[in-house]
């Protein structure tokens, strides 16, 4: 990596714009007046942008607006989509119709509801939006690390690398059959693959696959994997003997929002 050049990792905002600015502001990444002021930095966003949170659009609307500023100033802004980014555009392009199922009924109507959606953010959409959205990959590689927004294995079902997944996933997304968008929301709403005595195997499992040392994740609340409140999270779980490294600390039920720089070193935080 280049010494003038560093990066971040921001895990789950959940329509939390201003903690998300306040956090960027902290680490010099934005100004005050919300700017991009991280250079030459590098800064990825892990998912999960919208519902259970007041301004869902607002923050992809800002996360767009700093990509295009961090590219003017020779730094880049990515983003990975979330389960939630899913859900919303499953609520959006099929509201109530029943997903075929064997165990009951389901729709994206109901499960938006159930998991903390916005109905201003489904106001707010546009297609721009939606365009935006539908081509975003799922997982990237950066140096040693392996980002992905969900602790699951499952990303392995949609190809053995990780432009066949992005690939993969993208053509489900440019598609009207509601039962793969439906794959999709199910595949990334599990969680825990790499906790307990066969965590650092399935770690190793996806890093064989598809490359780096560390997989880095959002998705799965910090405070939940520790048994401890949000507000007593100051920092990203590192666990599965150093293979995985949690970044979501809960910000929606509490927690801080965390600007994690790669790579984390517990001794500097």
């Amino acid at each position: 990596m280049e010494k003038d050049r560093a990066t971040y990792v921001v895990g789950d905002i959940h329509g939390h714009r201003a903690e998300l600015l306040t956090a960027l502001r902290a680490e010099g990444l934005v100004t005050e007046a919300g700017d991009w002021d991280g250079g030459r930095d590098h800064l990825w966003f892990l998912g999960d942008f919208v519902d259970r949170g007041p301004d869902g659009i607002g923050v992809i609307d800002l996360v767009r607006a700093l990509a295009d500023q961090a590219a003017e100033a020779g730094g880049k802004v990515e983003t990975l989509l979330g389960n939630h980014e899913i859900l919303l555009l499953g609520m959006y392009l099929f509201g109530d119709e029943p997903i075929p199922s064997e165990f009951g009924p389901r729709s994206f109507a109901r499960s938006w509801s159930m998991n903390g959606g916005v109905e201003t953010d489904q106001a707010s959409l546009t297609d721009e939006h939606i365009e935006w959205l539908t081509t975003r990959p799922v997982i990237g590689l950066v140096d040693d690390h392996l980002l992905m927004h969900s602790d699951t294995t499952q990303y392995l079902l949609w190809g053995e690398d990780i432009d066949a997944i992005n690939e993969s996933v993208r053509a489900v997304l440019q598609s009207e059959d509601s039962a793969e968008w439906w794959e999709v929301w199910r595949r990334m709403t599990t969680r825990y693959a790499f906790r307990g005595p066969e965590g650092e195997a399935a770690a190793d499992e996806l890093l064989t696959a598809l490359g780096g040392k560390q997989v880095v994740h959002g998705h799965s609340v910090i405070a939940d994997q520790l048994g401890v409140l949000p507000t007593q999270i100051e920092g990203p779980y590192l666990y599965a003997n150093g293979k995985a490294l949690g970044v979501d600390a809960g910000l929606f039920v509490g927690g801080p929002c965390l600007v994690v720089s790669l790579p984390w070193n517990a001794d500097k935080s």
